[in-house]
């Protein structure tokens, strides 16, 4: 998968996030931490608690 970074708003979630969560746990982290719509055009991306990980949640 290609993103290129410059074409959409990139949000981080500034809490730690835990990796087993499904699509459906990070969809409501986006509505209640950003309070956006997770299915903009944009990216969101969570990180574990050791930071050696991310998740990218994009809408395609």
């Amino acid at each position: 998968m290609e993103v290129k970074w410059n074409e959409k708003p990139v949000y981080l979630c500034g809490r730690l996030s835990d990796m087993i969560k499904s699509i459906n746990c990070l969809i409501t982290l986006v509505q209640e931490s950003f309070s956006l719509d997770p299915f903009a055009d944009a990216l969101f991306v969570f990180c574990n608690r050791d930071r050696n990980r991310i998740k990218i949640l994009e809408w395609d």
